[in-house]
């Protein structure tokens, strides 16, 4: 990206591609300080509406499947038109549950509509701009996906200071009604008619054998995707080690979540001013490198007693710091070569991931011992297999070369 195409911070259009991809974070992250009001309006135990966060997780990775070709088939706009309407009305079902399964089922719709915005936001920057340029527009992305998870239980408490539980879906319904509106008033049709393929259900699961069957495209998709699994094991995992092994209070837990999401926003940025200079596949060559290296120093320093918070945070941190650079760079040199599936590949990728980030959380969960452990066991696991694809891959020629970045 050369200084005369060089785009301001934050185009208009990236802005709202952004706000569209937060907007599910959003919705994980805003409800989680009403767990307890919801079980008690309910009547059910705290740990029960957890399964609605569970659901919601399912839906998201599932949604993306259904997006994707529709996306390549009639446009980037109307399955958003369809998935936002769909994101809107089940905001209003949540709001109106009056048990646990009637919430359940409808934060499952209002996965699967909010799906929408993160595979099409990923295929819009693909049609509108280059390798390199991408990965600088993914980097931006990052910057709000990253500030979600600070500010949305935050925000969340505070929303809960003047209303109640139910008014928090009514804010997200209220989000989704903006986004939409500002949607069809703002974006503009990316996908060319020369690109769409008419495509039956038969076509639509050839797409996706073939793009399984695509060597290139999917060791990207698991270079990016296996740390990102390592990264959702330490959202599930981290609680547990730093409130009740290391007995940080409960009130001072979202600062110690808070600053390595913000490693995650500032590795975004530090990678969008050094992609145009690198290109993404030197960035992704040396990030790659990191967050197993961090993982290994917590799993070690756990292992041999010496570990201490302070130490803990530190590995977290540069894992987190390091998402930041490695995630924008893995996702724009999977898209490189599949402009014209752009839609199908973004929605291969996000499954993959959703998928990834489940297992890790879970392996976490199941792997139960009185030490950070499977904490920094899984993340090592995910992140290592992320590595040694990414060592095997170059071993044959199965990465793009420096000299195709741009």
């Amino acid at each position: 990206m050369s200084k005369s195409e060089k785009a301001p911070f934050f185009p208009g259009w990236l802005f709202l591609l952004a706000m569209l991809t937060a907007l599910s974070p959003l919705s994980v992250d805003l409800y989680l300080p009403a767990f307890p009001s919801i079980a008690r309006s309910l009547d059910v135990e705290s740990a029960e509406v957890q399964i609605t966060l569970a659901i919601f997780l399912l839906g998201m990775s599932l949604g993306q499947l259904l997006y994707g070709p529709l996306s390549d088939r009639y446009g980037r706009k109307p399955p958003l038109y369809f998935g936002l309407v769909l994101y809107i009305a089940a905001s209003i079902g949540c709001m109106l549950a009056n048990d646990l399964t009637t919430l359940t089922a409808s934060r499952f719709f209002q996965a699967l509509g909010g799906s929408a915005g993160v595979v099409i936001c990923r295929a819009v920057i693909r049609d509108r701009t280059t390798t390199a340029q991408a990965a600088w527009a993914f980097s931006m992305l990052m910057l709000a996906l990253g500030l979600a998870p600070i500010l949305a239980p935050i925000i969340g408490g505070l929303l809960l200071m003047v209303m109640d539980w139910r008014g928090i879906f009514a804010v997200l319904a209220g989000a989704g009604l903006i986004l939409l509106v500002s949607m069809h008033f703002s974006m503009r049709e990316t996908l060319s008619r020369h690109t769409a393929e008419r495509l039956g259900i038969v076509g639509n699961f050839r797409r996706y054998a073939n793009l399984l069957g695509n060597g290139q495209f999917m060791t990207y998709v698991l270079i990016g995707s296996l740390p990102f699994g390592g990264m959702f094991a330490y959202v599930a995992g981290s609680p547990y080690v730093i409130i009740e092994l290391y007995g940080v209070p409960a009130e001072h837990f979202g600062w110690f979540f808070g600053i390595n999401a913000f490693g995650m926003i500032a590795g975004s940025q530090f990678n969008a001013r050094l992609v145009a200079r690198f290109g993404p596949a030197t960035m992704l060559k040396y990030v790659i490198i990191v967050p197993a290296a961090a993982s290994l120093v917590g799993l070690v320093a756990t292992l041999t007693g010496v570990a201490s918070l302070p130490l803990l945070m530190v590995c977290f941190f540069i894992y987190m710091t390091s998402m930041g650079l490695l995630s924008p760079n893995a996702v724009a040199l999977a898209m490189a070569n599949e402009g014209h599936r752009a839609g199908s590949a973004s929605a291969i990728m996000g499954c993959i991931q959703f998928l990834l980030g489940t297992c890790g959380a879970a392996a976490v969960s199941i792997w139960s011992m009185p030490s950070a452990v499977p904490l920094t066991g899984v993340m090592l696991l995910l992140s290592g297999s992320g590595l040694l694809i990414h060592i095997l891959a170059n071993r044959q020629n199965l990465l793009i070369s420096q000299g195709s970045d741009i």
